[in-house]
């Protein structure tokens, strides 16, 4: 048992990244759900809102020569991302999915809880356009029950993330 979710290390290490950046009603917008939400549909019930307006956040192994590097994407939860885009977004040789050893090691934080930042070093991310659509998204938090809500215009700034069109093509239809 880890205690209460909100003095968990890691929701409290983003909490203190978003006060940093100056994001207080986003700080204090953190809510800690009753169950996990380990995906953007089960975040998306929880919270009564469109599966689109969660922000997914995806961890990647990026390939570069012999460098394996993280890649964030926080895609929304409507769609899955696309490898070969974010193979080309990146000028990476291959992009693969990362194990949750991986997430942990280079976010501090586990799968289904992985927040856009506090993580132990600044990671490239890219933010997907489709959020843009959505007044209000909702990130996880450092933790699977943790969530908060955002825009995207503030995971950009937050993150100092590119914004792209990640979507898989099959999920156009």
């Amino acid at each position: 048992m880890i205690g209460r979710v909100q003095d968990h290390p890691a929701v409290v290490k983003f909490t203190a990244a978003l006060l940093e950046a100056g994001l207080t009603a986003e700080a204090e917008g953190i809510r800690i759900l009753a169950d996990e939400v380990r995906t953007a549909a089960l975040a998306a019930a929880a919270l009564g809102i469109p599966v689109g307006a969660i922000a997914n956040s995806l961890v990647f192994r990026a390939h570069h020569g012999d460098q394996v590097k993280p890649l964030l994407v926080l895609t929304s939860g409507a769609h899955r991302a696309d490898l070969g885009i974010l193979k080309t977004l990146t000028g990476a040789d291959k992009i693969d999915k990362a194990d949750a050893q991986f997430v942990r090691d280079h976010t501090g934080q586990p799968i289904g809880g992985v927040a856009p930042t506090g993580h132990p070093d600044r990671i490239d991310t890219i933010v997907d356009n489709h959020l843009a659509a959505y007044e209000v998204v909702w990130a996880a938090a450092g933790h699977p029950k943790s969530v908060y809500p955002t825009t995207f215009a503030h995971l950009r700034a937050l993150t100092g993330g590119t914004a792209a069109d990640v979507r898989r093509k099959e999920d156009d239809s």
